[in-house]
């Protein structure tokens, strides 16, 4: 009797982890974009909007941080494939009260490549790197921010089609 392949596609049927074979598969245009937010004291967001931080423009190093991060996303996951990127995108959305009465940034990354597997782990990376950069400049002053809600909140392209996120779970 033959052990049943795992729904989980980086197993093998023996359980053990592997890189999923992609040469078969058709290349096309995938796009993924993830989401994350940083929360922070309002002085610290006050600081970061007026671009008088001692380290230098914030959110300008963190977007390129974040680029570098999704053009090495293989580096860091074990799994992934690498992947030439056609486009990443960082966006950030201060807001002086987020939805739990915190103020903070939202970080936006979209990426896109022409190629057989999607790009759902780059946007990820990116916006967690993005997220980071931000942590990392502005700790002096604020110990306390905290990243929450990374996510994939849309993906097109490829064999699964087109994934939008449900509104709820710190969309």
């Amino acid at each position: 009797m033959s052990t049943p392949a795992s729904p989980l596609t980086h197993f093998d049927a023996q359980g053990q982890a592997h890189m999923v074979d992609v040469g078969a598969k058709a290349a096309t245009h995938r796009v993924a974009v993830a989401t994350g937010r940083i929360e922070m004291q309002p002085e610290t967001l006050a600081l970061i909007e007026s671009g008088t931080a001692k380290k230098g423009d914030v959110l300008g190093i963190a977007r390129i941080a974040g680029i570098m991060a999704a053009k090495r996303t293989s580096d860091l996951i074990p799994l992934c494939h690498p992947l030439a990127l056609t486009r990443v995108a960082i966006e950030f959305e201060s807001s002086a009260v987020g939805e739990h009465g915190t103020t903070g940034i939202s970080c936006i990354a979209t990426v896109e490549t022409v190629g057989p597997t999607g790009v759902e782990m780059e946007a990820l990376t990116a916006v967690q790197v993005a997220l980071l950069t931000i942590y990392d400049m502005c700790k002096a002053l604020d110990r306390g921010m905290v990243i929450s809600a990374v996510r994939v909140k849309e993906k097109r392209g490829g064999k699964s089609g087109y994934f939008v996120a449900s509104t709820h779970a710190g969309s």
